[in-house]
């Protein structure tokens, strides 16, 4: 138990330090960096949970393609940092208010729970499959697509969304440069497609 805690205490610490660098660092590569750090450590947060498959879902999907997807995004756009720094005490008083707003509404929420589960109210949303006939993925599943599917669909809709915006960012229209038309050769047919010539004997190539 004391080295379970020993490792608890250390991946919070890291994921505490990782965030507050993400939102701090001035690079935006060190930031996704960082990004990419916090989310290891939450995923071994996660295990020490003993919720491995939601460990492993952390880094394969987040780091590995959502983090990097990010990384990709700020190395390919030519954006000016500088530019959008210089605007930063312009929109502080706003973005203070709403930093305070979302941490009342956290606090409310954590008092919330903590008075429901000192007087007994709080009840799950769904009975907790027993862990000896089902697996802990098994359990997830059946609450997912259950409960939550539409909410399910629509971070699909979200995600794709994004997919979509990060293909538009980065199209860009080159002159001299040959493209693919996908129209024009699925619409060739052997007449425009093949030329026959007829070469005399002797006289080819």
């Amino acid at each position: 138990m004391v080295i379970a805690d020993m490792f608890f205490y250390l991946f919070s610490a890291l994921l505490i330090g990782s965030a507050l660098m993400v939102i701090s660092a001035r690079n935006p590569v060190h930031a996704v960096l960082f990004l990419i750090l916090a989310f290891v450590n939450a995923a071994g947060l996660f295990l020490l949970l003993g919720a491995e498959f939601l460990a492993m879902v952390l880094v394969i999907v987040y780091v590995g393609a959502v983090a990097v997807l990010f990384l990709f995004v700020v190395m390919m756009l030519d954006v000016d940092f500088a530019e959008l720094r210089a605007g930063y005490m312009k929109y502080f008083p706003l973005g203070a208010l709403v930093g305070f707003i979302v941490l009342g509404e956290l606090m409310a929420l954590f008092g919330a729970w903590n008075v429901q589960g000192a007087i007994g109210t709080a009840r799950p949303a769904a009975p907790i499959p027993d862990p000896a006939t089902a697996t802990n993925t098994e359990a997830i599943g059946r609450v997912l697509y259950t409960e939550y599917v539409f909410y399910f669909e629509m971070v699909g809709i979200i995600l794709l969304t994004a997919m979509v915006g990060a293909i538009v960012l980065t199209f860009r229209q080159r002159k001299n440069v040959k493209r693919q038309n996908v129209a024009d050769q699925v619409a060739r047919t052997r007449a425009t497609s093949i030329e026959v010539k007829k070469v005399e004997t002797g006289k080819g190539i």
